[in-house]
């Protein structure tokens, strides 16, 4: 039985290499060129983690018990915004398939398995990997990140 990371690997007989993917990011699962049911861009998702950071950074200034321009030069400051924004995206992602700025931005991240939900085990391995920023920084010929592909996800548009 393969290991799920040897899909990962340059030259697995697992996964499709570049070379074998055709033309338009998420064509091998079925995914339309574009509208509705595409495949995300790096823009589109990079604009929708702004957005839940920026919230996650107003939520932790209404729960700092510091003046608001304090709270910005805090030095724990960081770690409360990171904990914010990991439980908003945690929580968000397992039931809802979306974070509050994916949902602003009209994106989606949805199961490669046609599972209804995401669920919490498969947020949280996703929100673990994303916070440690270069997974999502390393993507595939369908845009997809190492979160993604370990959480079997795969970002995709809603309107």
């Amino acid at each position: 039985m393969a290991r799920w990371i040897d899909s990962w690997l340059p030259g697995s007989s697992l996964g499709p290499s570049d070379a074998a993917v055709s033309g338009y990011p998420g064509e091998q699962f079925g995914l339309p060129r574009d509208g509705v049911g595409a495949a995300a861009g790096f823009w589109r998702r990079f604009a929708a983690i702004a957005i839940d950071w920026l919230l996650a950074r107003l939520i932790a200034l209404l729960f700092s018990s510091q003046e608001i321009y304090d709270g910005f030069t805090s030095p724990e400051s960081p770690w409360t915004v990171l904990a914010v924004w990991f439980g908003l995206t945690v929580v968000s992602t397992a039931i809802f398939g979306a974070t509050p700025g994916m949902t602003v931005l009209g994106i989606r991240a949805a199961s490669i398995d046609s599972a209804a939900v995401i669920g919490v085990p498969r947020a949280l391995l996703r929100t673990v990997l994303l916070a440690l920023v270069v997974p999502p920084l390393v993507r595939d010929a369908d845009g997809r990140g190492w979160h993604d592909r370990a959480a079997r996800t795969i970002v995709v548009r809603t309107r």
